[in-house]
């Protein structure tokens, strides 16, 4: 019996079926593959980006990670007294810590993105059949380039980058960075903006920046030196020093910045001429140059009610004998008398007899004769005299 011959619908269908195995087994090779990477890729960068976004958010606004959805049910700091105390007490504080949470933030973020999706790239490429080991070659010499001829622009980003992560300084600091001085502004990966107390603005690369001295973290010390004279009563100084100290501790607004009690040291300096003391206390970051200054007005008005001789006095017993060995005033003798003597030391003056207009007139010949008879004895000693 012979096959039955098929019919050309049933090619057709074949065709078809065997058209969509080749589509579909492509399909699940190299570009689903692709599809995958790609795919995987996106969702693990848009979960790192996410989740690098809301911890750098909660650092930023300063609320703790238990405040978080799902975890509602703990209770945070923030949600006391206390917590919202300490949050609100220091605004620099929060913006500084905004700005340092967003500034990482945003450096996670970059590098998140460049490694995330580099991988992808080179994953795509590996799987479409390309050899990506001349690309991972041209990547070393491109890094070996910008190592070379970028150093300067790494090493800024670098500095930045670390001085954020070791909070070293922030919005709102006083700094010192050897050749400027002043107040953060604006603190960047790559620079620094710093006004000093001229109101100039520094921006500085952050490579550059060598040492950095911050006077606004933890806390100072504010301090004022005293410079008395030599024969001052120590005691008496020390305890004039202690009492401005107190003065300023027993301030409402200043005795708050203060951390421990004003300490009078001993003599710092010593000199024939003065003496150096200070007084000193331990403040609040940032306070110490409004303590300083207080302590100095203190002391100052402790000293002059107190009669303490600074520097530069001169000894009571020394004006007192400058005074005994003073000479007399000269007296100016009125017309037609003569000057008065100069008395000796300890005795009395002797007034001077009157003199008449004759004996005025015959001391004036006497002297007029005297010139006259000088200059003939020079005439006659030296003839070029009589040419001028």
């Amino acid at each position: 019996m012979a096959s039955p011959t098929p019919s050309p619908s049933d090619n057709v269908g074949d065709q078809i079926a065997d058209t969509a195995n080749v589509w579909l087994t492509w399909f699940l090779g190299t570009p689903l593959q692709v599809i995958l990477i790609v795919m995987i890729g996106s969702i693990l960068l848009a979960v790192l980006r996410r989740l690098i976004n809301r911890v750098t958010e909660h650092i930023a606004d300063g609320t703790p990670l238990t405040e978080r959805r799902g975890m509602k049910g703990l209770k945070g700091l923030s949600q006391t007294a206390v917590g919202t105390v300490l949050l609100r007490a220091n605004p620099l504080a929060s913006a500084r810590r905004a700005q340092r949470a967003r500034t990482i933030g945003s450096v996670l973020r970059s590098t998140a993105n460049i490694l995330v999706g580099t991988t992808i790239v080179l994953m795509v490429l590996a799987e479409l059949g390309m050899n990506i080991a001349p690309f991972l070659a041209s990547a070393g010499i491109v890094g070996v380039a910008l190592g070379f001829g970028a150093q300067s622009l790494v090493k800024d980003f670098l500095s930045g980058t670390f001085m954020l992560l070791e909070d070293q300084y922030g919005v709102g600091d006083s700094v010192d960075f050897g050749v400027v001085a002043g107040t953060v502004e604006e603190v960047a990966l790559r620079v620094t903006k710093v006004r000093d107390a001229d109101g100039t603005l520094w921006y500085i690369r952050n490579g550059e920046i060598l040492r950095t001295g911050n006077k606004s973290q933890e806390w100072g010390r504010a301090s004022a030196e005293v410079h008395v004279a030599y024969f001052a009563d120590l005691a008496q100084v020390q305890r004039v020093l202690r009492e401005a100290g107190e003065e300023v501790a027993a301030d409402p607004v200043l005795g708050t910045y203060l951390l421990e009690r004003p300490v009078v040291s001993g003599i710092e300096s010593m000199t024939p001429e003065e003496m150096v003391l200070k007084i000193s206390v331990r403040t609040q970051a940032s306070m110490q140059g409004e303590v300083s200054q207080a302590l100095r007005t203190a002391v100052r008005e402790r000293l002059a009610a107190s009669g303490v001789p600074l520097a530069g006095a001169e000894a009571p017993a020394a004006v007192e004998d400058a005074a005994h060995d003073a000479p007399a005033p000269v007296q100016v003798p009125a017309h037609g008398t003569a000057p008065a003597p100069v008395p000796a030391h300890g005795g009395a003056a002797e007034p001077a007899p009157l003199d008449d207009g004759r004996d005025t007139a015959q001391r004036r010949d006497q002297v007029q004769t005297r010139d006259a008879v000088q200059r003939r004895d020079t005439l006659a000693d030296d003839p070029s005299e009589s040419d001028r």
